[in-house]
């Protein structure tokens, strides 16, 4: 038979919140209603410094706990992006989008680029090198025209229109 124990905080409502959190072999357990969760900052599946809402629950709501209410969250997964950046992993796919802009150099310098570059099957790999290739050469015209080096331009311009006819003995 189950017990229902009451909110460590209030003592008034029954506990529908349970946070175990072991540090250095030591277990502590807390028991929160959801109210009492819902002021703290505690929402479902949510990382959090449990010191912090030990000394929030004993009269010292600390800035850190009211700032991590205030602070930008994703709108698919409810995270910040500190807490993104604490656990070292984005919550869903909207993460990217919603912190790009504080992502974007972390992903270059663990990945050394920014955009996704994997495997592509088969066929369709093919056709992608192909028009990667393409763009990059397109790329290279449009410099050797702005540098005025017309000789250059033609070369590429004339591998261009190979590749852009299929040209098997070209590609």
């Amino acid at each position: 038979m189950a017990v229902n124990m009451l909110c460590k905080n209030c003592g008034k409502n029954i506990a529908t919140t349970h946070i175990k959190h072991t540090i250095g072999g030591k277990t502590e357990e807390l028991h929160l209603c959801a109210n009492c969760a819902a002021e703290l900052g505690i929402t479902a599946f949510q990382s959090f410094d449990i010191s912090d809402l030990w000394g929030s629950l004993f009269g010292d709501n600390t800035a850190k706990v009211q700032a991590r209410t205030n602070e930008a969250r994703c709108e698919g997964c409810n995270l910040t992006f500190s807490e993104i950046a604490k656990s070292g992993k984005a919550g869903c796919p909207q993460c990217y989008a919603r912190f790009y802009d504080k992502l974007l150099p972390s992903l270059q310098r663990i990945h050394g680029k920014s955009q996704h570059v994997g495997k592509i099957p088969g066929p369709a790999g093919e056709k992608a090198m192909k028009a990667n290739h393409i763009k990059s050469l397109k790329e290279e015209l449009a410099a050797a025209v702005k540098d005025q080096n017309f000789e250059r331009a033609a070369e590429l311009r004339d591998e261009i229109n190979t590749l852009e006819k299929g040209d098997p003995s070209n590609e």
